[in-house]
Order: structure tokens, then sequence, then C-alpha cells
């Protein structure tokens, strides 16, 4: 299969600095999407510690022997451990930390996806949207033991405590799982910046009805800032098209 991607990030707004980063594959072998939080400075610079290290490694390592999902999986744990690094050098960025969402093509039909918080993998197919990946958060355990319904979930007051991030050192586990995709999908990265403004059915919408890529990364940043734009927005858009 043949990859298209495009990414764009905005502050939004409300927020004076973006805290989200991104990176993509000049080669389309991986995309990352990182939301960093702990103030101006710590979110800034953990999302991009995880984008940098996530980066480093795959690129160093990326002919190696190893097993995708664990290639994808110690990329992770380098990340948080370049944030906690980093932590004990800077006393001040003690409290940072980021979530991430990455996916690796190492093989055009099999790729994997990594990712720790509640950064999202969405895969559009024809008109339907799938959330692949599953919130590390409070209101995602709720609703998921039926304590309460995915529209309470929208407003809870907790609904940005997060059950694990990297730069912890009481992270115990990174969730790696292979995709599904055929040509013709969608897949979307982003930050909560977009999902809490857009429910599901509109991000279909955007995807599913606007051809250039470009222009549907760009629409739903703008759709989500009409929304209200209250945190950075980050997406990142890979096509799966069929090798001509």
């Amino acid at each position: 299969m043949k990859l298209n991607f495009t990414g764009f990030s905005d502050p939004g707004l409300i927020r004076s600095s973006n805290q989200d980063a991104y990176y993509i594959d000049p080669e389309g072998r991986f995309f990352i999407v990182a939301d960093g939080m702990g103030g101006h400075a710590g979110g800034e610079e953990a999302s991009r510690i995880a984008t940098r290290e996530i980066q480093a490694y795959l690129v160093a390592n990326w002919d190696s022997s190893e097993p995708t999902e664990k290639l994808l999986e110690k990329a992770l744990w380098r990340a948080n451990e370049g944030i906690l690094q980093d932590q004990q050098n800077h006393p001040e960025r003690a409290d940072m930390g980021t979530t991430v969402v990455a996916v690796i093509f190492r093989s055009p039909d099999a790729p994997w996806c990594g990712h720790v918080g509640d950064s999202r993998l969405y895969r559009l197919r024809g008109t339907q949207l799938e959330q692949v990946t599953e919130d590390h958060t409070w209101v995602a355990r709720a609703i998921k033991v039926g304590d309460i319904t995915s529209e309470e979930a929208r407003v809870h007051p907790f609904r940005h405590v997060l059950s694990r991030c990297l730069g912890r050192e009481d992270l115990h586990q990174v969730d790696v799982q292979p995709l599904d995709v055929k040509a013709g999908d969608r897949l979307l990265l982003c930050s909560d910046g977009l999902t809490e403004e857009l429910v599901d059915h509109k991000i279909a919408s955007y995807l599913h009805d606007t051809p250039l890529l470009d222009k549907a990364a760009l629409s739903l940043i703008e759709a989500a800032k009409e929304q209200g734009g209250h945190d950075n927005i980050t997406v990142i858009i890979v096509a799966l098209e069929n090798s001509q």
C-alpha cells in the first residue's frame, strides 16, 4: 500500500503556548503525537522529549531483527526514561509528563500502534469511524465498568484525570497493538484538544467528506476552534491507498 499523510498543530484559542508536539517521518515509516502537561515549560519539554526519543530509537533500530511490537514498545519506554532523566536534571520540571500515540509502518501491510494516555488513534473505513486506542483516564475506566455514560464523560469534572502518562516512575505498562488496515482507510492521530471539542461523528464527516488531506486536517482544527478551542489541537492524517 501507498501512504499519503499530513499533520498540523495549533495552540487553540485559550492557551498562550502549544504543549503538543508531533513528528512525521519523512519516509512515512512512523507518526507520533504527544500532548504535554506540567506547566508552560514542562509540558512543552515533555512532549518534545517524547517525540525526539521515540523518533531516535526507531530510526536507530529500524533494521534490527527486533519484532515490530517490541521495537515500538521499547521506543515508548525510552521516551519515559528520557523524561524522567530530564526531571532529575531540572527539578523545576519534576511534575511534567505527556501522553503519546504512535503508529509504525515497518511493514506497509502490518502497522502497529502504541500509546499512553488519552491522545487517540482513529480509523475511518468508508463512513465508519472507530476509536482504536483506549484512553488511559479515570472516565474511560468508569465508562467501561458502567459507572457513567459516554455522554456524562464528556462533561465530567474528572475527564482530564489520566491513569497513565509518560514521565512517571510508576508507569508499569504501555499499550502496543497491531492495526487492521486496508486500502481506502484513513488513520487519524490526535491530541485531546480535538476530541474535547468534536464528537466522533463530526470527526468522521470531516475525514470522509474532504478528499485533500491538508484541507481535512485544517478543517478539523478550525472546527475544534469554532467549538471553543480550549486546548492545543494536533492532528495527523494517514491515508492508505493502493500502490500503482
